[in-house]
């Protein structure tokens, strides 16, 4: 494992200098789900949801958190997005929502933290605006599937390693 980049030295935060990093196309996907009662999910898809369509009010909210990340989690850096795409699919095996995130950038730095971000707060948004039908729903699974670019190269979950540059790779 490599050594933690947010500590300096002396073992203090800070915040990592990027500024003699390439930009680069960068792309993150992250995903998660919240599981609820069927009868909480089968309001939610039958339109009888008292607050509204959940789905579209968490996918805007996912958007804006993705687009925020540097304001929410310290030492983040604020970088430009150039996407960022949001799937919020109900499951009725669950029940409940499986929401995937996908963040591209032309930037020094990658945008895991920026899909993460979209999936956790698009499913505490579906968790706020239904909680007054199931105070019992459960977010879960929420993780990393796959990076790409930078000089860490590229990562996909299930991989043993992160393939580097110029590297074949597992």
């Amino acid at each position: 494992m490599s050594s933690l980049t947010h500590l300096n030295a002396r073992g203090e935060a800070h915040m990592v200098d990027v500024g003699s990093k390439a930009e680069t196309l960068r792309s993150a996907r992250a995903c998660g789900h919240i599981r609820m009662q069927a009868e909480t999910l089968a309001a939610l898809l039958e339109g009888r949801h008292p607050k509204g369509d959940v789905l579209a009010v968490a996918r805007v909210a996912a958007i804006m958190a993705a687009k925020r990340t540097a304001e929410l989690i310290p030492l983040c850096h604020p970088i430009p997005l150039d996407a960022i795409e949001i799937d919020c699919r109900p499951d009725g095996s669950l029940p409940g929502v499986h929401i995937e995130a996908c963040a591209r950038t032309h930037s020094r730095t990658g945008v895991e933290m920026e899909a993460l971000t979209a999936v956790q707060i698009g499913l505490l948004t579906i968790y706020d605006m239904c909680k007054a039908l199931d105070r019992g729903m459960v977010i879960d699974a929420v993780r990393l599937l796959e990076k790409t670019g930078g000089r860490s190269g590229d990562w996909r979950e299930g991989s043993a390693a992160e393939v580097g540059p110029g590297d074949a790779g597992p």
